[in-house]
């Protein structure tokens, strides 16, 4: 592929970052985004040239990759992108930020993981995208189904909005599928999830599912929760499986005991229970029945036999008529 002349109308001797790039687009955009507007940046203040293989080489992306970071943001008009006849890219025109907008209202910032309201012709156009194309049918051969509009536009979601590649799409799927989830809703929390803690590859997600592994969401079944576990989750479970070192089989029957007791706080009650299992001593679940039998025997009244007191029988009073009497005397 050819290389690329990246031009401005002003050139600085420095890289640059405008204020405006920093207060109104740097938060929305990706890990990915940021790193090759930064870098386009660089080569402009240098005035060398650059090519879309350069940079997937440089930042070990994709072509595609590279090519959806652009385009995000031509649509966010920060740069334009020049072709040639044969649709070859032979040319980035970055847009002067230091001239500022004609004054406007400014809008509510919205949640930057909030699913769009995408609108028919959106659809369209993603649609007929090649990489788009090749996600649908990804999408379907993992799910097994034809999608619906409405499943189209969270793959639209997950790919423009939360800006995965499609290899990252890819093990999105995957990794759902083999945990029994096919719901696009619940895809989408999991893909936000990933965006929230900053993933955009296959080895970085891979990473962070070690985190979660087939325990993780056992014990989330076992306490009748079927979401993507928070922090807070995550770090009770670490404690029973790593600090207390117990085995599943110990920590479903807590489980059990906690689904049955409350509907609320349940990680907090289970936890109160596995830790007093914990000091008593409890390895097995074999153990527990034990432990409960001499928790019920030190709760059971002591009845003294042989005491001389005993040995009386015991007057059965009335304290009402008693009182009675006393105030009549």
């Amino acid at each position: 592929m050819s290389h690329i002349t990246i031009y401005q109308d002003n050139y600085a001797d420095a890289t640059v970052v405008s204020n405006r790039f920093i207060d109104e687009y740097m938060k929305s955009a990706n890990d990915a985004q940021l790193k090759i507007y930064l870098y386009l940046l660089r080569m402009m203040s240098a005035r060398l040239s650059t090519s879309v293989s350069q940079i997937a080489d440089i930042f070990n992306y994709t072509e595609k990759d590279v090519l959806r970071a652009l385009k995000y943001w031509e649509k966010n008009k920060l740069l334009t992108l020049d072709f040639d006849e044969n649709k070859n890219l032979t040319g980035i025109h970055l847009s002067d930020l230091s001239e500022p907008e004609p004054a406007k209202e400014m809008p509510v910032q919205s949640d930057p993981y909030e699913k769009p309201v995408y609108t028919l012709d959106q659809l369209k156009a993603f649609k007929s995208d090649e990489t788009a194309s090749g996600l649908l049918f990804i999408a379907e051969q993992y799910l097994k189904k034809t999608l619906s509009a409405s499943e189209m536009k969270s793959i639209l979601f997950i790919s423009d909005k939360l800006g995965f590649s499609e290899d990252l799409i890819d093990y999105l799927l995957q990794y759902c599928v083999e945990r029994g989830k096919k719901d696009l809703r619940y895809i989408e929390k999991v893909a936000i999830n990933w965006a929230q803690e900053g993933i955009t590859t296959p080895k970085q997600a891979l990473s962070y599912a070690h985190k979660y592994d087939k325990t993780v969401y056992d014990i989330m079944k076992a306490l009748g929760k079927s979401s993507v576990p928070t922090q807070t989750e995550v770090s009770y479970i670490t404690r029973w499986t790593k600090e207390f070192a117990f085995e599943f089989d110990v920590i479903s029957a807590a489980c059990e005991k906690t689904v049955l007791a409350t509907d609320n706080n349940r990680f907090e009650y289970a936890d109160s229970i596995l830790n007093s299992w914990y000091k008593s001593g409890v390895h097995h679940r074999s153990d527990i029945q034990a432990i409960e039998e001499r928790f019920k025997q030190a709760r059971t009244p002591k009845v003294f036999s042989g005491n001389k007191f005993n040995q009386f029988k015991q007057n059965q009073y009335d304290f009402d008529i008693l009182e009675k009497e006393l105030l009549s005397n």
